[in-house]
């Protein structure tokens, strides 16, 4: 990352995003009921501290302005990538995936959560889900678990043979192979934290009344079968760890360092740099003498409460 310099008009910049940015994890922190902060407590005393937090936005900060010139060199150069988030329930993927399209613009990143198959897909070719997702030309596209699915979760919890899934097994690196060679960028994140890890953040989302909703029973079955899904993960990196497609591993327990760490590897992996753009003048507004403003019923109006 390049350092900007003092009092320069990006240093400036800088210190209003930085403001901006902490009111928002501020803001997050006090939502912390009082059920949870004893969790909280035994937490952040269970953990060596993290990164400083002005640091750690300073980094977060001049990495999305990285992110934005990548988009900015996807668009132009009609690119296509696509990014796997795949690992361990709560190891940090959707804070990660957060902080990457956080500045982006939505039309050209986009995220990719797919519920479980209807009745109609589960009689499709496996892959058939996932086909229309895919990037074009001037494209990003995040999936926040993807055709691993199979080798996951689908295998672990009984809802694919085991046919199925040696089937999967033998698809999955043609299928990633024809993804590279029609010009798709594949990259493949395995999010990791420890057993201990795992059983602390289920801990405190069950005890906080705003983090509940992301517990569903297969998370909680996540907890039993851990084992079983270690298992399923080292038969996945096995077999699908393709030099098309790598698999990357990003180890989750601190997850500032986690979320910094991902996205800059991430930049790294694409050869990216500045493309041309158009100088944007703010055009003079036109003023009619004859328009007069109407004036809108009272009861248009979202109350002023606060």
């Amino acid at each position: 990352m390049t350092e900007l310099k003092q009092n320069s008009p990006a240093k400036d910049w800088l210190e209003a995003e930085l403001a901006d940015t902490l009111d928002e994890d501020y803001e997050l922190e006090m939502s912390e009921p009082a059920l949870s902060m004893e969790i909280a407590k035994i937490y952040k005393n269970s953990h060596p501290p993290s990164i400083d937090r002005m640091q750690y936005f300073r980094d977060l900060i001049s990495l999305q302005s990285e992110l934005i010139k990548l988009q900015s060199w996807v668009a132009y150069h009609k690119k296509k990538l696509v990014v796997i988030f795949e690992g361990r329930d709560s190891a940090g993927k959707g804070g990660v995936i957060k902080r990457i399209t956080q500045r982006l613009n939505p039309r050209i990143c986009r995220v990719v959560a797919l519920p479980a198959p209807t009745e109609r897909e589960q009689s499709q070719w496996y892959f058939q889900r996932y086909v229309p997702h895919l990037p074009a030309g001037g494209e990003i596209v995040l999936f926040d678990r993807s055709w691993y699915n199979r080798s996951g979760v689908e295998r672990v919890m009984g809802f694919a043979e085991p046919d199925q899934v040696e089937e999967f097994f033998r698809d999955v690196p043609e299928f990633e192979r024809m993804l590279v060679r029609s010009g798709v960028t594949v990259v493949k994140y395995w999010f990791s934290i420890t057993d201990e890890e795992q059983q602390m953040r289920f801990l405190m989302r069950i005890h906080d009344p705003m983090k509940q909703w992301k517990l569903s029973p297969m998370d909680l079955q996540s907890r039993v079968r851990w084992e079983q899904y270690t298992k399923a993960k080292e038969e996945t990196f096995a077999r699908t760890n393709i030099p098309e497609a790598p698999w990357f591993i990003v180890e989750g327990n601190d997850k500032k360092r986690a979320q910094l760490n991902c996205i800059d590897h991430l930049l790294k992996q694409m050869q990216y740099e500045e493309v041309p753009h158009e100088e944007i003048t703010l055009p003079e507004r036109v003023f009619n003498p004859e328009y007069e403003r109407q004036t809108l019923p009272r009861e248009l109006y979202v109350p002023e409460k606060y």
